[in-house]
């Protein structure tokens, strides 16, 4: 049986509400799922660096065991993000799940080499990719119209929240014993295996083996379609823009605390206040634009937003006290999650059905190669410049560059289109041809295959 292709452009009809979205049962054991491995993660990181050094007593090998987790993505991210594609959405997720948290109990073995453990990390987050790929592909499978959009919000914020409770209790927890944390993560993983398992119902693949080719060469057709379709790129550089300025005061508030006024602060209040700030915002400003505007005001809100995102940073150049920084960092996080949800609703109507996983591979990494490379070159300026003066023009060039971003948007009509030939071309084809056509979206579909599935056509 063939779903109907529903309207999912922006309208002038009111907010989706929580309520609608929460009553979507397969959403609700996703975002359950997503919440309790996210927060498992983030504990697992504060266990497995507090593991590392207290075998090591290195600094530098204890920052490894933090920044390994991010190596997948930068390694690899868009090529096992594709891998996504060739599966169903709800076993890729589920297996995911269980090969993490057979490795987090191997990791939790007391006594275990640190080089054993590094290893053992790197192979746990090669999962994260195609995991949150397929994540992200399924969302508009489960919900469509402005659901859609208040569902990736909330996606995003549980994200953030999860980051600063899993933070805080893995600190608590690991000082106590490393160990019980990474049991803790496998259990989170379990569960979630469990919840995705039970919650999501089988589709086939979005990729039916035979118009499967090289994974490089569907990998490669990920950067294609988002690159060379006018509308996507014009999102990707929305993105990847706030990106880049966004988590710097995150990245350098260590150094910050250390070096700058603490206004009766101490040096480890003055850090925790400012590395939070940004989710706090972040959380906040997901949830209140999302549900507090209609769909048509919020895209009238998203360039404004992305400009004041930048601007809000500005100020340090006066070097406030830290309380202040944090303020700045949270308005920052406000405005770039105030925004960010429409221009991911609008990415992934604008996609045909076929590439969501790839595409989502290719912004994926691309976000974390640009925070890490923002972190990266702020941090070698402040090495010879007073960090408030660093971030301060830092974030008055983010001003410049999304402003010429903001007027290089697509109009209307454009962004109408392009959702539009991705909904015509996902009711036209049966199943994903994996070829990107004329203007990077899907081409003529092509015979089914002898496997019988079909895919069910949505935005």
């Amino acid at each position: 049986m063939e779903a109907t292709v529903p309207d999912e452009r922006p309208s002038a009809e009111g907010p989706a509400t929580f309520r609608e979205v929460f009553a979507q049962h397969e959403f609700r054991a996703v975002f359950v799922a997503g919440a309790l491995s996210w927060v498992g993660d983030y504990v697992a990181k504060a266990a497995v660096t507090l593991l590392v050094y207290q075998q090591t007593r290195s600094v530098a090998l204890s920052a490894t065991a933090f920044a390994v987790s991010f190596l997948p993505w930068l390694l690899g991210g868009p090529v096992l993000a594709a891998l996504a594609e060739r599966y169903p959405y709800r076993r890729v997720m589920v297996t995911c799940d269980l090969i993490r948290m057979a490795l987090m109990l191997l990791i939790a073995i007391p006594a275990l080499p640190y080089q054993v453990v590094l290893a053992l990390i790197f192979a746990a987050t090669l999962a994260n990719p195609p995991s949150q790929a397929a994540k992200s592909a399924l969302m508009p499978q489960m919900l469509s119209g402005d659901r859609l959009v208040l569902g990736l919000s909330l996606n995003s914020s549980i994200g953030q929240a999860a980051q600063v409770v899993g933070y805080v209790f893995g600190a608590a927890v690991a000082s106590i014993d490393p160990e019980v944390a990474l049991l803790f993560n496998a259990a989170t993983f379990a569960l979630s295996a469990l919840l995705v398992r039970l919650g999501v119902r089988d589709r086939p693949a979005s990729m039916a083996p035979a118009h499967r080719t090289h994974l490089l060469r569907e990998t490669r057709q990920g950067f294609t379609i988002v690159f060379g379709t006018p509308v996507l790129r014009s999102i990707a550089v929305l993105v990847f823009s706030a990106m880049l300025f966004s988590i710097v005061p995150e990245g350098l508030a260590a150094a910050w605390a250390n070096e700058g006024a603490k206004g009766g602060l101490s040096t480890g209040a003055a850090q925790a206040v400012i590395m939070v700030a940004n989710p706090v915002g972040f959380i906040l400003g997901g949830l209140l634009v999302s549900r507090l505007f209609g769909p048509t005001r919020r895209m009238k809100l998203m360039r404004p937003l992305a400009v004041f995102a930048p601007l809000a940073l500005v100020p340090a150049l006066l070097n406030p006290p830290p309380l202040v920084v944090a303020l700045l960092a949270a308005l920052c996080g406000f405005a770039v999650a105030g925004m960010l949800p429409m221009a991911n609703g609008l990415f992934v109507q604008a996609l045909p059905n076929g590439f969501r996983a790839r595409a989502f591979g290719v912004m994926a990494t691309g976000v974390q190669v640009i925070q890490g490379f923002a972190v990266l070159v702020t941090g070698l300026l402040a090495d010879r410049f007073p960090i408030p003066v660093v971030v301060g023009l830092w974030s008055a060039a983010g001003v410049v560059l999304m402003a010429v971003a903001t007027l290089r948007w697509p109009d209307r009509q454009t962004v109408d289109d392009a959702i539009a030939e991705a909904s015509a071309a996902n009711t036209e084809a049966p199943h994903s041809t994996g070829r990107p056509g004329k203007g990077g979206t899907a081409g003529a579909p092509e015979p089914r295959s002898d496997d019988g599935h079909r895919r069910h056509a949505v935005t």
